[in-house]
C-alpha cells in the first residue's frame, strides 16, 4: 500500500448532486442488506441444524447414542423400568408365599393375615431393591447401548412429526410427547432377575415401557420456524452469503462493510447462544409431572449439542473475518500493528541468518498471490471439515496467521532490489 491511499479512502465523496446521490442511494441499499444478512445469519445456522439433524435419521441417531452413558439417562431409564416390573409382579401372592414359608400352615387364619401384613412391606421393599439392582446392571451395561439406539432409530420418526407439526404422527408421538420403547430392556432386566434365582420374574408378561424423551406443551410453538426453517434447509445459507456479499461490493468503504458484515454475525451468533439458553430454561421449566429433569437436561443438551458447536464456529469466523478485515486496511491501528510485526519479523531474519537465496525475491514479486493462497487453503479447509467446532476455527487462524508470518519471512525486498513498503518505515517514527 501507498502512503497517498489511505488519505484517498477517507476523502468523502465528491461531485455533482447526481453523482451523491447515486452515492447515498448504494450506500443505503448496502446498509438494508447487510442488516438482512445480520437477521439471517443466526437463522441459517439453526436451518442447517434442523435439516441435518432432526431431519437425517442417522445423524440423529450418532447424536443422541452417546446418551445411554449418560448417569442421568441411566438412572431414570433404571427408575422406570423398575416401576413397571414391580407392576406386573403380584407382590400379593409373594407376600402370602413369604408367610407360608414361615409360618407353614399351623397358624389361624387371623393370625397367618396379621403376619402377611406385617411381611407386606418389607417383601415389597426387597422386591423393588432387587429389581432397582438388576434393572441397574442392565442399563449399564453394553446392551443398554443398543437398545437405547433402536430405541431412538425408531422414534425418530416421531420426532420429525413432533417439530414439523405433521398430521400423520406416528404411534410413538403422543400429543406433546415423544416416547421410547424400552421393551427389550424389560425383557433383559426379567433374563438378569431369573438369573439371579427370582424364578417369579419368569411369568412377567411383555411390557410396553416407555421411557419419555420429550414432553413438553411448548413445543408445538416452535413447530411453525421449524417447518419453514426445515424446508430451506442449506440454501439460506448461500443466500445469506450472497446478499452480505452484495451489500460489501456497493458500499463506498468496502473494507469497513466487511467489517461490520462479519461483526454483525458474530454478534448474532452471540444472540443466538443466549436465546438457546432461554429455551432449555423454558423447556425445563415446563416440563410434565414424573418427568426427570436432569435426564431432560441432559437430552436437550445432546440435541443441540452440535448447535452449540456450530454456534461458537460461526462466531469466532465472525470475530477472525472483522479483526483480519480491519488489521489489513488503512486504519491508523492497523498500520502501526502491521508495522511493528514487519519490524519484528525483519528482526528476526536478519538476526537468524537464514540464507534465503532465490526464495526472497520469487516471494517478494509473488507475495499476493502467495498470500490469496494460503487464505484460499484455509477457507477450503474449513469449508471441507465436518462439522467444525469453535476451537478447530480459532487454531485454523492461528494456523493461517503463522502462515502468513512465514511469508513475510521469506519476503525480503532488499533481494530484489526495491525500497521497503512505505508504512514499514514512514511510520516507524509515529
Amino acid at each position: 500500500m501507498t502512503s497517498s491511499e489511505p488519505a484517498e479512502s477517507l476523502r468523502p465523496p465528491t461531485g455533482t448532486p447526481s453523482k451523491l446521490k447515486h452515492h447515498r442511494a448504494r450506500s443505503f441499499v448496502s446498509l438494508v442488506l447487510l442488516v438482512v444478512a445480520w437477521v439471517l445469519a443466526p437463522l441459517c445456522v439453526v436451518a442447517v441444524w434442523a435439516n441435518s439433524e432432526i431431519s437425517d435419521t442417522s445423524r440423529y441417531v450418532a447424536t443422541m447414542a452417546p446418551l445411554a452413558s449418560n448417569p442421568a439417562i441411566q438412572d431414570a431409564a433404571a427408575n422406570r423400568i423398575t416401576d413397571l416390573v414391580v407392576q406386573e409382579l403380584d407382590v400379593p401372592s409373594l407376600v402370602n408365599q413369604a408367610g407360608q414359608a414361615l409360618a407353614g400352615t399351623r397358624l389361624p387364619p387371623k393370625a397367618a393375615s396379621a403376619l402377611q401384613g406385617l411381611l407386606a412391606g418389607p417383601v415389597s421393599s426387597s422386591v423393588t431393591s432387587l429389581v432397582h439392582t438388576a434393572s441397574q446392571k442392565v442399563v449399564t451395561s453394553s446392551a443398554f447401548a443398543t437398545v437405547w439406539t433402536d430405541a431412538n432409530r425408531a422414534a425418530h420418526t416421531a420426532v420429525d412429526n413432533l417439530l414439523s407439526g405433521k398430521k400423520s404422527a406416528a404411534v410413538r408421538a403422543q400429543g406433546d410427547s415423544v416416547v421410547l420403547d424400552l421393551g427389550p430392556a424389560v425383557d433383559k432386566v426379567k433374563q438378569q432377575l431369573v438369573a439371579s434365582g427370582f424364578g417369579a420374574a419368569s411369568h412377567i408378561p411383555a411390557v410396553n415401557a416407555q421411557f419419555t424423551l420429550f414432553a413438553s406443551a411448548d413445543v408445538h410453538k416452535a413447530q411453525t420456524g421449524y417447518r419453514l426453517l426445515n424446508a430451506v434447509g442449506n440454501w439460506l445459507p448461500v443466500f445469506t452469503v450472497l446478499i452480505a456479499a452484495g451489500g460489501v461490493l456497493l458500499a463506498a468503504r468496502r473494507r469497513r462493510a466487511l467489517v461490520a458484515a462479519a461483526l454483525g454475525v458474530a454478534v448474532g451468533m452471540l444472540l443466538l447462544g443466549v436465546g438457546l439458553a432461554a429455551a432449555r430454561h423454558t423447556y425445563l421449566a415446563h416440563l410434565p409431572d414424573g418427568v426427570s429433569s436432569s435426564a431432560a437436561a441432559a437430552i436437550f443438551d445432546q440435541l443441540v449439542f452440535f448447535l452449540r458447536h456450530t454456534i461458537r464456529a460461526v462466531g469466532v469466523l465472525g470475530v477472525g473475518i472483522g479483526l483480519g478485515a480491519y488489521f489489513g486496511g488503512h486504519g491508523h491501528y492497523a498500520v502501526k500493528v502491521r508495522t511493528w510485526c514487519r519490524v519484528g519479523i525483519g528482526w528476526l531474519r536478519e538476526r537468524s541468518g537464514f540464507g534465503l537465496g532465490p526464495v526472497g525475491p520469487w516471494v517478494h514479486r509473488a507475495k499476493r498471490w502467495v498470500l490469496l493462497a494460503v487464505l484460499l487453503v484455509g477457507a477450503l479447509i474449513l469449508a471441507l471439515w465436518h462439522y467444525p467446532t469453535g476451537w478447530v476455527v480459532f487454531w485454523l487462524i492461528v494456523a493461517v496467521l503463522a502462515a502468513v508470518a512465514v511469508v513475510e519471512f521469506l519476503d525480503d525486498p532488499r533481494t530484489s532490489g526495491s525500497a521497503p513498503p512505505a508504512d514499514t518505515s514512514a511510520r516507524l517514527a509515529n
